[in-house]
């Protein structure tokens, strides 16, 4: 599939259903951002694949309640190892992980797997949930599961609205 129809179908699930994922599209998903550039490609970051059910439920709580966390078979965590900023001011854990992860929900879009980019989490009780090591800072999270809900596609601003061509 072409990459636009991809990211044209793509949505954000919010309701999942109990079928596992299978372990070689979740290392698919892993792959992909593996692969995805980084700041002078450090890579300076870790994924994590949450799987087990009592410590999913405990990351429901840390992510605001959000049940879709509970539900879905599987959570991704993506994590910044290192952050600073770059050049331009950015913090290039921020930008990397966020790059990392949009290249990992249009995989699973690829694979048939609903995510969905959670902002809304408390990063220090993520990583207290997680027992995740001193230094990995979360900086987003998705649920990635089998879809039990297909939105329709929501509105977005005009080319006009959002890009300006400079000749």
């Amino acid at each position: 599939m072409a990459i636009l129809d991809l990211i044209q179908e793509r949505r954000s699930v919010r309701t999942y259903s109990s079928q596992p994922v299978e372990e070689e599209k979740l290392q698919e998903v892993l792959e992909a951002g593996r692969l995805a550039p980084s700041a002078r490609n450090r890579q300076e970051w870790k994924f994590v694949a949450v799987k087990n059910e009592e410590l999913r439920s405990a990351l429901k709580e840390a992510c605001c309640g959000q049940n879709m966390v509970a539900q879905a078979p599987v959570d991704l965590v993506i994590c910044a190892t290192k952050c600073g900023p770059m050049n331009c001011g950015q913090d290039c854990g921020t930008v990397d992980c966020s790059i990392a992860l949009s290249f990992m929900m249009l995989q699973a879009q690829e694979l048939g797997l609903g995510t969905c980019w959670l902002g809304a989490f408390d990063a220090q009780a993520v990583s207290k949930v997680l027992s995740l090591p001193e230094g990995w800072v979360p900086v987003a999270v998705t649920p990635l599961g089998y879809g039990e809900e297909h939105p329709q596609a929501r509105p977005r601003k005009s080319m006009e609205d959002v890009a300006v061509i400079m000749e």
